[in-house]
């Protein structure tokens, strides 16, 4: 097979897959959610079965125990998260509003005691500005609400989650076999590589982030909580769970926090402060730590593509985007390094040299 056919094969098969994406991607979901959880489950169930399990025993106790823990947890967090949640958009307009006012009060000691012209104008420019930050943000709470409305929504095809991920779980072993026996055996070899490569990136950047989110998340919460922020647990844990890209987690948390804590403790600039060092001190954490022990420092997923892959696809296909974009971003960033070697090791490259 010539080199212009196999382009042309994997060009069709790219094709092929991103019109899948358009036409299905209001079903996808679930499905998608499905075969995650059977990905992230699978190492367990093998280790079942070198311990003397079945595969349909191990595959019961992974999703049933995974299946538990989830619950308990939503249980216990979700009403809490909710009614935090409700008092931010309650209270949000009288936070915007104290803002503005305190704004004004720091215009007027600036005419008082220094010698700075302050522009006769400057208090339409605050109201303007709170008109504006107050558009912003009921932008952003209707697009919460609009994410909200769509998640519950999806709690009906819930149903449909856990039985894919059961039959992936069962059969993922025999899947991957058919799999390797599609290939040609001349490419058998440089394709296992390549699913290797593949896998090793998944691995280490989904599993990894995944428990650098729920560290981080956790930490900010306690934290702000210990400080005495309102609407602590929803500020904390949005920003660990933002943190699956990284530092939008970290940037979203402390903008919201410290608009709060500036509303909520103006004049006392030790808890304002305070509020800074948590995130501070969840960065050196992440970055020294978590990131390097758990997610490790090779996955080839630079903050920059991983940022792109996410707006890209979301924006093409929606929330189905957003679920396949990490791993379409592993996916064309191997292909792109093992392109690359390939190309490194070809005449094309050497040609004129020593």
């Amino acid at each position: 097979m010539t080199r212009q056919r196999q382009l042309t094969i994997w060009a069709g098969v790219a094709i092929a897959f991103i019109a899948f994406l358009y036409v299905f991607s209001d079903i996808l979901p679930p499905f998608i959610f499905g075969a995650a959880i059977a990905y992230f489950c699978d190492p367990i169930a093998d280790w079942l079965e070198r311990l003397g399990l079945s595969r349909l025993a191990a595959t019961v106790v992974v999703l049933f125990t995974a299946i538990l823990v989830i619950s308990l947890v939503t249980i216990a967090v979700l009403p809490i998260l909710l009614d935090q949640l409700s008092d931010l958009l309650r209270n949000m307009p009288g936070y915007l509003d104290a803002l503005r006012q305190r704004f004004d009060g720091l215009i007027g000691r600036l005419e008082t005691n220094t010698a700075i012209d302050v522009p006769e104008d400057a208090g339409k420019a605050t109201e303007q500005l709170r008109d504006a930050a107050q558009g912003v943000g009921l932008k952003f709470l209707q697009g919460v609400w609009s994410g909200g409305v769509a998640f519950v929504s999806a709690i009906g095809v819930m149903v449909i989650m856990p039985v894919v991920a059961f039959y992936l779980l069962l059969d993922w072993d025999r899947m991957i076999a058919r799999i390797d026996e599609t290939i040609p055996r001349r490419h058998v070899a440089e394709a296992r590589k390549i699913a290797r490569d593949i896998d090793d990136v998944l691995a280490g950047f989904m599993r990894g982030q995944f428990l650098v989110c729920i560290i981080q998340g956790t930490f900010y919460a306690i934290g702000l909580s210990i400080i005495g922020l309102d609407f602590a647990l929803f500020v904390g844990l949005l920003s660990g769970m933002a943190s699956f890209i990284p530092y939008v987690g970290a940037l979203l948390g402390l903008t919201l926090s410290v608009g709060l804590a500036f509303a909520q403790f103006w004049g006392d600039w030790a808890s304002i402060l305070a509020v800074l060092g948590v995130f501070a001190a969840g960065q050196v954490i992440e970055g020294n730590f978590l990131t390097p022990y758990l997610v490790g420092g090779s996955v080839g997923l630079h903050p920059v593509w991983l940022i792109f892959s996410l707006a890209a696809f979301g924006s093409l296909f929606g929330f189905a985007g957003l679920l396949v974009a990490v791993p379409a971003a592993a996916v064309v960033g191997v292909l792109t390094r093992y392109f690359l070697a390939r190309y490194r090791e070809s005449a094309l490259y050497s040609e004129g040299g020593p």
